[in-house]
């Protein structure tokens, strides 16, 4: 096995965010990078990131991929920073123009902000197949959480995004705009045809009740046996009813308006104003 894998995690928004790299050739890809937000001052930093910088300097990797799993809710995305500092090209699940479309109607932006995806440099379909120096990343399309979640696999190892979470967290809400539990079910259990043996990292943990520890590691196996949601036996329509009930009861992500604006620009910022200042809008009663 050839691949290596290094799990970074963010205490903020309990999200991990993984370099997987070919070391006899030195390259790597970036998957899920945080691009740290004070939401009480509006302020952005890096340390998150710079992070991962100092890792693939210090390991004389050179990122050729800087992949996301879909525009997350839940935090901003370093991935424009880490182009900037190292290179490498930014890729995404070409269901991104649809969450843009959605989102630039929403924050009334759709004047200067292109919906093709043009701002990634790859929009990622289903079988599509990245190299990574002697490696290959099998790009699977998995949606349900939003329309253009993607799933990553490389040899063994899938990396799933927030389609599931560790199996006593159970599975990814589906009330985002294009999110659909039935989706999601079908995409479960697509990843869940995989060798038992496969291993899946997750993009969050967040410790279920009883677990003391952070976890971001599993398997096809023990997802199948044991995930709380979704485990094998459960149908569709059980599974949907499910998760359309806890839906209802969830409060919106709390960085939802200012990730998404960001995220479905690649990590860029809104073009500055005529003050020079960049701004992230917030749309009163619309979620």
């Amino acid at each position: 096995m050839s691949v290596q894998i290094e799990a970074f995690f963010d205490p903020a928004t309990f999200t991990y965010s993984y370099v997987v790299a070919d070391p006899r050739q030195g390259v790597c890809a970036i998957i899920d990078s945080v691009l740290d937000y004070d939401a009480a001052a509006g302020r952005i930093s890096h340390a998150g990131a710079d992070r991962l910088i100092a890792y693939v300097r210090e390991r004389g990797l050179t990122p050729e991929w800087l992949l996301e799993t879909h525009a997350h809710a839940d935090h901003l995305s370093a991935a424009a920073y880490l182009q900037a500092q190292l290179g490498g090209r930014i890729a995404i699940g070409a269901g991104i123009t649809q969450v843009q479309r959605t989102f630039a109607r929403l924050f009334n932006c759709a004047a200067e902000m292109a919906t093709d995806g043009s701002q990634f440099d790859r929009l990622l379909a289903d079988g599509d197949v990245l190299p990574l120096g002697d490696l290959q990343l099998h790009v699977l399309h998995t949606p349900g959480h939003t329309p253009g979640c993607v799933s990553y696999r490389v040899e063994d190892a899938v990396f799933v995004g927030d389609t599931l979470f560790m199996p006593d967290y159970g599975t990814a809400r589906c009330d985002f705009p294009g999110g659909d539990a039935h989706q999601l079910y079908r995409s479960i259990r697509r990843l869940y045809a995989l060798p038992d043996s496969t291993r899946l990292f997750m993009c969050h943990d967040y410790k279920a009740p009883g677990r003391e520890t952070f976890r971001f590691e599993t398997t096809v196996g023990e997802q199948r046996r044991h995930n709380v949601h979704l485990h094998d036996g459960v149908d569709e329509q059980s599974f949907v009813a499910m998760r359309q009930a806890r839906d209802a009861s969830l409060n919106m992500p709390v960085l939802i308006l200012p990730a998404i604006q960001m995220n479905m620009r690649a990590g860029h910022r809104p073009p500055a104003e005529s003050n020079g200042v960049h701004y992230l809008k917030i749309p009163l009663d619309q979620l």
